[in-house]
C-alpha cells in the first residue's frame, strides 16, 4: 500500500446548505468510487471554497453523509482570484492504495472540468 494523493472539484449553482450538501457528497462519493476506495483508505481530505460560498463546511457535509467520523477533514478557504472559477469546491485527498498512480483518477465534475480539460471526463 503506498500512500497517494487525489484531486477533485464541482461547482455550485447557489450558496446554500444543501447545495453545497449535495454537491461535496458527489464528488467525493465519486472520487471514491472511480479510485475504488473505501473510508478506511481515506487518511485525511482538505477542502477548499470559493469565498462565495459560505453556507456549508464541505467537511461536515462529507462526514454526514460519508461516514468518515474519524478520518481527518479540514477546510479552507480558496484564493479569491479575479479570473477563478465562481462557487466552486475543491479536494486534495490523502489515501492508501495498491493503484499505482498513472490509475488513479482525479474527479473534476460539472463546471470545475474546465479546471483540467486535459483530464478525461467520465
Amino acid at each position: 500500500m503506498e500512500l497517494r494523493a487525489l484531486r477533485g472539484a464541482i461547482t455550485c449553482d447557489e450558496d446554500s446548505k444543501s447545495e453545497i450538501e449535495t454537491k461535496t457528497t458527489r464528488m467525493v462519493k465519486e472520487l471514491m468510487a472511480r479510485n475504488g476506495l473505501t473510508p478506511d483508505d481515506v487518511v485525511s481530505m482538505l477542502f477548499t471554497t470559493t469565498p462565495d460560498l459560505r453556507a456549508e463546511f464541505p467537511a461536515t457535509a462529507a462526514r454526514a453523509a460519508l461516514g468518515l467520523d474519524d478520518v481527518a477533514l479540514m477546510g479552507a478557504q480558496e484564493q479569491d482570484v479575479p479570473h477563478g472559477l465562481p462557487r466552486c469546491i475543491r479536494v486534495l485527498v490523502h489515501c492508501t492504495t495498491d493503484r499505482p498512480r498513472r490509475e488513479l483518477h482525479h474527479v473534476f465534475l460539472e463546471g470545475a472540468a474546465d479546471l483540467r480539460p486535459d483530464l478525461p471526463q467520465q
